[in-house]
């Protein structure tokens, strides 16, 4: 028996802001939103006049709050269907279809207080893939009040093209953020321009006798790499997801 397909709701636009010269933040009010875990998607439906519909999945940006407000962070594809409209067209009051939540593997549950407390995260995003792990950071700030203990680490080409750059600027209690810049870096900074390493493993993630749990989201050839990597220093495979995005 397959599992009934979610209903289409109604989401309004309440804000649109502006994250990189090519991506933006909707702020979204859904009309029957049921919540939402960290790390999961929605899908977005536009619609056209003569009837041609075309849809996309994007990452929730916000930690779940009990309350029908969402957010989307989505970036511009050339010659996309639905991205060049929500991120060059969309207007504050506009109405659009989504479906959601969807998703249960790639998400990060706060521990209860009658449960085992949460072991330590490492969140590793690539480019855009740091949308459904800025949701984590929200939740654990939320939910734990930095009680659990998180590391960042944010690989992108150039500082123009970081996401929630205010926020890693200034992580909540309990977040230590690493920035990796593969093309150009700000003024100052000490670490030479590459991609992720063993190295940035080393340094800046957990070491796997703490058995943490690892998240790691971006360009599917980033995601492997990195996920090699943490098996390559002893991490479990079983304590390791992960979400691609783009081609496989």
């Amino acid at each position: 028996m397959t599992a009934r397909a979610k209903p289409w709701l109604v989401a309004t636009v309440q804000t649109v802001r502006r994250e990189t010269p090519t991506a933006s933040t909707l702020v979204l009010d859904v009309d029957g939103w049921p919540g939402h875990l960290a790390g999961q998607h929605v899908d977005v439906k536009l619609t056209a006049e003569d009837g041609y519909s075309a849809q996309r999945s994007y990452s929730l940006a916000s930690a779940p709050d009990g309350t029908s407000r969402i957010e989307i962070a989505v970036q511009n594809v050339p010659d996309g269907e639905v991205s060049p409209y929500l991120v060059e067209s969309v207007e504050v009051g506009d109405r659009i279809e989504l479906r959601g939540p969807v998703g249960r593997w790639f998400v990060w549950r706060p521990s209860q207080p009658s449960e085992t407390p949460s072991p330590p995260i490492l969140l590793v995003g690539g480019g855009s893939g740091i949308v459904p792990l800025r949701a984590m950071v929200r939740a654990q700030a939320s939910a734990t009040g930095g009680r659990v203990p998180f590391r960042v680490l944010y690989s992108v080409r150039e500082p123009a093209e970081v996401y929630f750059a205010d926020e890693w600027a200034r992580p909540p209690a309990g977040v230590d953020v690493t920035m990796i810049h593969t093309r150009r870096a700000p003024a100052g900074n000490a670490r030479p321009l590459g991609r992720i390493t063993l190295d940035d493993i080393d340094a800046h993630g957990w070491p796997a006798e703490f058995e943490p749990r690892c998240y790691i989201c971006g360009p599917t050839s980033f995601v492997d790499t990195v996920a090699d990597m943490l098996v390559k220093r002893g991490h479990s495979a079983a304590n390791i997801r992960t979400e691609r995005f783009g081609p496989s």
